[in-house]
């Protein structure tokens, strides 16, 4: 014998008004022979009395009262324990009328799977029962509409964050992104807004209470009293698209290290950078590895040999009221532009312009992950190119590097107008060093090109090495060794001797 069980429904109720409730959300609480809904301990819920008009004497209703807020509570799983009791309870009292035979739709404001406590039950029950989630409208479209501000264009991308996170994460996030919406103010907000100013996007953020609520409120979040905030508000960083930049005395710039390989490598905090940048400055193939991030901002792109003429354009834009980042691969105080800009910035005319560096996963240790461990030790770093300072100087330093048994990182080993530099640098290498050493080949590591390969110091080809490569020559404690995958990887024991 087939027993039939009742239907559930998941009723989006939209974000206050009810005329912004949907008709297939007012039919599903027509064709229903239960309504629950959640309430705290007063015993009130806004999902009712959003849908009260369409609630009719003859339907049972069933309040999921939660047992605490923020209370304390002797349970012994906790807060957590409590309310994942309260879930059980609380499905279990629907399956009692979904067994019955009858249709239950369980209220929710805004969207049902949308931060929502239906899901809760949707997650204990619709796998036993027929179940329909009718969509609604979410508070971020509500806070959007009553803003009268797009929220995202193009190619922008839209985060919604929970203000509950940590503000380390939060900074991160908010600095990492074009539009976003931060949810679940109320105590929360003097963190969120300390993280929208860290992230630089304070100037941008709006404030957006009880949307199509009664007390509904918006207007700039600095204006906005901490001690008035309620739960039921957001934050949200609208569109930039069109917006003009701001006008300032005086702007800044910033040397961003976007790693090895662009988007994939770079932090939070220097992706905010250029996501906030006016223009953004750099050798052409490293600009080429950001990714759209801001339709209107401007990029001016020049040759590599042109390091300390693109640091004085940057200050210059800077000095005129632009925020300008200065785009470098790797790291960009390792062989790259931080120095350029620094050294140009303590010029006079200069002095007043704010300049920052944000680190960057430099080339040696992007190698070195690919590879293993071989950087596990002490290592040094030295670029073979004698385009800024003589060979001598590279030799007397690879013997001492060598002498030292230090693993040694060489940038720059070559390029198509310098080809004697490697040959050079590992016949010297072999004078001091085993012809066994584990030397790592790392060629476009983290591009669409990368090649890890391991050889050793006498089998190293010259002619196999360009620009795009960087070695890693290991010390007499470095060890390379084949697994079981045919694999092999290196590493440099933390302990020597």
């Amino acid at each position: 014998m087939t027993t039939v069980t009742g239907k559930l429904y998941g009723v989006g109720l939209g974000p206050g008004d009810p005329n912004l409730m949907t008709v297939a959300a007012v039919k599903a609480i027509a064709s229903a022979d239960v309504i629950a809904y959640h309430s705290a301990r007063h015993g009130r819920s806004i999902a009712r009395s959003i849908a009260a008009e369409h609630i009719r004497e003859d339907h049972v209703e069933e309040r999921l009262m939660y047992p605490l807020t923020v209370e304390t509570t002797d349970h012994p799983g906790g807060y957590r324990g409590a309310l994942n009791d309260f879930y059980e309870e609380a499905a279990a009292r629907l399956a009692a009328h979904l067994d019955a035979g009858r249709t239950v739709a369980v209220l929710a404001e805004g969207d049902p799977l949308f931060y929502g406590s239906y899901q809760h039950m949707h997650k204990r029950l619709a796998d036993r029962y027929d179940t329909t989630v009718i969509p609604g409208v979410t508070s971020v479209s509500a806070a959007a509409a009553r803003l009268g501000e797009p929220l995202c264009e193009a190619e922008e991308v839209l985060t919604i964050i929970p203000g509950t996170l940590p503000e380390d994460e939060l900074t991160a996030r908010l600095a990492g992104t074009d539009s976003a919406v931060v949810m679940k103010l109320g105590r929360t907000f003097p963190t969120v807004k300390r993280a929208l100013e860290r992230a630089g996007r304070l100037d941008d953020a709006r404030y957006v209470e009880r949307a199509f609520m009664p007390g509904e409120r918006t207007e700039r979040l600095t204006d906005v009293d901490p001690e008035s905030v309620p739960y039921f508000s957001v934050a949200v960083l609208p569109s930039r698209i069109d917006q003009e930049p701001p006008v300032r005395e005086t702007g800044e710039v910033t040397v961003v290290g976007t790693g090895p390989a662009g988007a994939p490598w770079l932090t939070p905090e220097s992706r905010g950078a250029l996501v906030n940048a006016d223009v953004l400055v750099g050798y052409t193939t490293y600009l080429d590895r950001v990714p759209v991030l801001r339709p209107g901002q401007i990029r001016h792109g020049s040759d590599n040999k042109v390091e300390s003429e693109r640091a004085e354009f940057a200050l210059d834009l800077a000095r005129r009221g632009r925020k300008v980042a200065v785009v470098s691969g790797g790291d960009p105080g390792v062989f790259a532009m931080a120095t350029a800009v620094l050294e140009v910035a303590c010029e006079p005319e200069y002095a007043d312009v704010p300049v920052r560096v944000l680190p960057g996963v430099t080339a040696a240790n992007a190698a070195a992950a690919a590879a293993g461990a071989p950087l596990g030790h002490d290592y040094a770093t030295i670029s073979l190119s004698d385009r800024l300072k003589p060979w001598d100087v590279i030799e007397a330093r690879l013997r001492a590097a060598a002498s030292a048994d230090l693993v040694i990182a060489l940038y720059n080993p070559g390029s198509k107008s310098r080809t004697h530099q490697v040959a050079a640098a590992r016949d010297l290498l072999l004078e001091l060093r085993a012809p066994e050493t584990p030397v790592v080949v790392a060629r476009d590591v983290g591009g669409p090109e990368q090649s890890v390969r391991v050889l050793t110091l006498k089998t190293l080809d010259p002619a196999e090495v360009d620009m795009r490569t960087l070695l890693l020559i290991g010390s007499s404690q470095t060890r390379a060794v084949e697994r079981g995958d045919g694999r092999t990887i290196t590493w440099t024991p933390r302990r020597y001797g």
